[in-house]
């Protein structure tokens, strides 16, 4: 489920996708705000973004769909999913997500999500397709994969991430997360390798989930 937690902590999802084998179903609502929206170790906007998104849970599979403002436009994502839980505490998950944008901010990424979870850790594999820059994305279209390993633990998180294929470059995200009066609030650093942004960022985030 990519909901606002993943600008606070970096869920990833997707990165962020969370996986749920609970036979009732569950709709919720999200809403959030970050001081700058960073994502997978790239800078998305120069101050402030609001986020919104939607989510559908039910015997494993979920649904959604997440939308933030960036510098040129919306960000519109759209995932689905379906994970397991086996003996020994393991969880996989296998899922699918598409990230669009109206604007020219950029193109299209299409990605394979999959992941596996033990206790606090968390690995993730993603491949995916990049449509190319704006105004020449057929020359320019390119795959790429992500590998994350996350770490959680009474509301600090980190996640390492390395991209591959026709991608170079690696990020480092650690945070930590709470709730204060039903709202999560957040304060995180991200280090982005010399292939990426090659610089250090602090954001804060502030959000809220809804039953519906």
């Amino acid at each position: 489920m990519k909901t606002f937690k993943y600008l606070a902590i970096t869920a990833t999802l997707l990165s962020s996708v969370a996986f749920s084998t609970n036979s009732s179903a569950e709709l919720s609502a999200n809403l959030g705000v970050v001081s700058q929206y960073h994502f997978r170790g790239i800078q998305q906007t120069t101050g402030a973004s609001t986020s919104a998104g939607i989510d559908y849970e039910k015997d494993g599979f979920s649904l959604g769909a997440w939308t933030a403002d960036v510098d040129d436009g919306l960000e519109i994502d759209f995932y689905g999913s379906y994970g397991i839980e086996l003996d020994g505490g393991i969880s996989l998950g296998f899922g699918a997500t598409s990230y669009q944008y109206t604007g020219d901010f950029d193109s299209a990424y299409n990605e394979i999500n999959l992941s596996a979870d033990y206790g606090s850790f968390s690995l993730g594999y993603n491949i995916g397709q990049w449509d190319g820059v704006v105004g020449n994305e057929s020359a320019t279209e390119s795959d790429y994969t992500i590998l994350t390993v996350g770490f959680e633990h009474k509301g600090f998180a980190g996640e390492i991430g390395i991209y591959g294929d026709e991608a170079d470059g690696e990020y480092f995200d650690l945070s930590y997360g709470t709730t204060i009066g039903g709202f999560d609030v957040g304060l995180g650093l991200i280090v982005s390798g010399s292939d990426l942004d090659d610089d250090e960022s602090l954001y804060l985030s502030f959000g809220k989930t809804f039953d519906l």
